[in-house]
């Protein structure tokens, strides 16, 4: 087994076939395939599950995912440190629910690194393929929350696809209002008051649960609702409609502006925001980063 061939590994994965990691490692289909094979027979385990839809990692496969990446990671320190070879691209993906912070901690740690390459990908999504990123290590970690309402289910599947759910904060829920809104003076809003405007919510596409709504009270009657899939849109709407979404008060007035406003919502509900990686992940130094990050910008909110 060489340093080469987890790398190769490693690489499979991020990319999420042996197609495009072969182009992105100047290698051809072939010799990547054969490479996988080799390590596979002299390790004795199937790492990738081979279907008609791509490839999967097994479950041997995500433990061997995990050594391979403090491997990496390690030869690569001995070598900037005795080698003097430079710091290899940094690599990270995370998969968020729309949340401000989320970016605003990403922002942050990108600005304090001093690597002259990087390849990051931050993806605001779906809640249910928040958690088939980071399943399928497409992602090393992925920010959603539980509420009394979702809890049984989003841990059930947690547990079933070998997740862990790490408490970044509880949040009092509240609106996101334009600032120019008839509420907007309120000390507090409840549901009744919201009932003639259009509520606004982040739609989940095939997997459409109230339990995967990026929202709390999903169940809720509504007179009018807007489905969005990005926060621009959202915000947009806000302002535009008098709309309203319901959320965890955390807002960033250095990337949002002052047009939006938050506003308590009278519940007895509460919103758990956290964390979820996979139990035999082995976190990057920037995700490390920016799990700190995240839990400096929290204390500060």
């Amino acid at each position: 087994m060489t340093l080469q061939q987890m790398k190769y590994i490693i690489a499979i994965v991020r990319c999420g076939s042996i197609t495009e990691a072969a182009k992105q490692l100047f290698i051809s289909q072939p010799s990547l395939s054969n490479a996988v094979k080799d390590i596979e027979n002299e390790i004795g385990i199937e790492i990738f599950q081979r279907s008609a839809k791509g490839i999967t990692l097994t479950i041997d496969g995500s433990e061997f995912l995990s050594y391979a990446r403090q491997v990496v990671e390690q030869a690569e320190l001995m070598e900037q440190r005795y080698l003097n070879k430079k710091p290899s691209k940094k690599i990270c993906s995370v998969s968020t629910q729309h949340y401000a912070f989320a970016v605003n901690a990403f922002v942050n740690v990108i600005s304090r690194l001093d690597n002259d390459e990087y390849e990051f990908t931050l993806r605001e999504t779906r809640t249910y393929e928040i958690i088939e990123d980071v399943k399928s290590f497409r992602s090393e970690l992925g920010i959603l929350y539980l509420s009394g309402f979702n809890e049984k289910v989003i841990t059930k599947l947690l547990k079933e696809n070998h997740l862990i759910f790490t408490p970044l904060f509880t949040a009092e829920p509240h609106v996101f209002i334009s600032s120019a809104h008839p509420l907007a003076e309120k000390d507090f809003i409840t549901l009744d008051d919201l009932e003639n405007y259009p509520c606004l919510a982040f739609e989940q596409g095939e997997f459409n649960s109230f339990y995967f709504s990026e929202e709390i009270l999903s169940t809720a009657p509504h007179k009018k609702i807007i489905h969005v899939s990005d926060r621009a849109t959202l915000f947009n709407l806000l302002i535009g409609l008098n709309g309203y979404t319901i959320c965890t008060g955390v807002l960033n007035s250095n990337l949002n502006g002052d047009n939006i406003i938050s506003v308590p919502l009278k519940t007895e509900e509460k919103i758990n925001v956290g964390y979820i990686r996979h139990e035999q992940a082995f976190f990057s130094s920037f995700a490390i980063a920016y799990i700190d990050e995240l839990q400096r910008l929290i204390s500060e909110y």
